[in-house]
């Protein structure tokens, strides 16, 4: 459906006043869901891909779809296998009228083989959170999407906690921090930023893999028992989350001493452990529970309608929370492709614009009843990594409840850059890339993208 001159200017107004106004249009956007359901990592996965679906089906039976077409989201189960979730993308790519508008495929593996793929098929890559990190440059991967922060912001952040815990990055020095780490590329990821880190603050790095899926980690713990590092850090996924905290709690570890990544802190991870979760901590960028109006909205137009993906009572968990996100982030990439293209008839390449000049205000935020959910973030072409910011949350297993115990902290942004350059740069070469000409070369959409952030929106705790 192509706009009328008329219509376009009306169209425009009202999508950049952020209000669906549009008609119903028999034009139907094509997301393609890659899912796990099934396997060692399906309790995780499982979560994430209802809070996506539910998203969708709110906009579709709340709004009548994006400004009148509605996302007919289509799931492929991956199994968190890399062979699989390829098959699932080149099984799904040219689906619907639309062609896939964009990919989540929820692995660093999948993301990996992905990366040559969509850019040679002109498919945006969102990899909320996850992923290959220097793809935050948007000169080098045009592609690639990463925001709103990545493993190796991640890392640098937990060291500055660490150094406050502790009395000042001053004390480091000579400390041991061990990372347990799911021995895979997502789990490799933040090792060169820790590596670094130790570099400059003196600590002792221990690295200690997990090999998949991680049931098997009596060794590990073994020797962290016998080797007494200061902290530990987790980089785990899946089963290995929930059995890294039981073997840590049966050696006394003490869980205010053990952070793990985002993906290793949600209640799957805990709530098999019991009591002896209670304090233990993990990185965040958005707060947990079902107390915002969106989540209201949810019960009222999808699991009042019997249209839930999962279980009522699981709506607002961590991981459910982290899939709604995306789906609201990737809902607006969409909006914002329209506004552009003045249709609502866009292709993979529209939405590629869409998430480079995508804009979450809080303004914007308490429009879609997400205020306080999650932090403003402003895209740009050379930034596809947004603010960069973490937050670290606690398990109080006596309320079953997660909170946030810091405000979001910057990470080391002098370290952290310089590696994304370095490796950024590495891949241009090697790949005989151009980079981009963008109006502002990453460092400085990366300075602009975090100051955007730290305006006025407070995560809820």
């Amino acid at each position: 459906m192509k706009l009328g001159k008329f219509c376009l200017g009306l169209g425009v107004v009202a999508l950049a006043a952020g209000t669906i106004t549009g008609g119903a249009s028999a034009y139907e956007l094509t997301y393609p869901s890659l899912v796990y359901r099934t396997g060692p990592y399906a309790p995780n996965g499982i979560p994430f891909a209802n809070g996506v679906m539910d998203y969708f089906t709110l906009i579709n039976e709340r709004d009548g779809g994006i400004e009148g077409a509605k996302v007919n989201v289509v799931e492929c189960e991956t199994a968190y296998n890399t062979q699989q979730g390829v098959e699932c993308y080149e099984k799904t790519k040219n689906e619907g009228e639309s062609g896939a508008l964009v990919y989540q495929p929820l692995s660093t593996g999948i993301t990996y083989q992905l990366i040559p793929k969509v850019t040679a098929d002109g498919i945006p890559l969102f990899t909320m959170g996850y992923g290959r990190t220097s793809a935050a440059d948007g000169t080098i991967f045009p592609w690639v999407f990463n925001f709103p922060a990545t493993y190796w912001d991640q890392a640098s952040v937990f060291v500055k906690y660490i150094g406050e815990k502790e009395g000042g990055m001053d004390k480091l020095k000579g400390k041991k921090i061990a990372l347990v780490y799911h021995n895979s590329a997502y789990g490799k990821e933040p090792i060169r930023t820790l590596q670094k880190l130790a570099e400059k603050h003196g600590y002792d790095l221990l690295e200690l893999p997990v090999d998949h899926p991680g049931q098997e980690q009596k060794a590990t713990w073994l020797q962290i028992r016998r080797e007494r590092p200061d902290w530990v850090l987790m980089w785990g996924w899946g089963v290995m989350n929930q059995v890294a905290i039981k073997e840590a709690a049966s050696i006394g570890y003490p869980m205010d001493h053990f952070i793990g990544v985002w993906w290793s802190g949600s209640e799957n991870d805990v709530m098999p452990a019991g009591a002896q979760a209670d304090g233990y901590l993990s990185g965040t960028f958005h707060a947990a529970g079902d107390q915002f109006p969106a989540h209201q909205d949810i019960y009222k137009y999808v699991y009042d309608k019997d249209m839930g993906a999962g279980e009522r009572d699981r709506v607002g968990e961590v991981l459910y929370n982290r899939g709604l996100i995306a789906a609201a982030w990737t809902a607006e990439a969409m909006r914002k492709a329209m506004e552009i293209k003045g249709s609502v008839e866009i292709k993979a390449a529209d939405v590629r614009k869409g998430l480079e000049q995508l804009e979450m205000s809080p303004e914007r935020m308490k429009e879609l009843g997400l205020e306080g959910l999650t932090v403003p973030i402003e895209i740009s072409c050379a930034d596809h990594e947004g603010p960069g910011t973490v937050a670290i949350q606690q398990w109080n297993a006596k309320d079953k409840k997660w909170s946030l115990v810091t405000d979001f902290m910057t990470p080391d942004q002098e370290v952290v850059n310089a590696l994304i350059k370095e490796d950024a740069e590495a891949y241009a070469k090697e790949n005989n890339i151009t980079p981009v000409d963008c109006p502002m070369d990453f460092e400085e959409a990366k300075k602009a993208s975090t100051e955007y952030s730290s305006q006025g929106a407070k995560v809820a705790e």
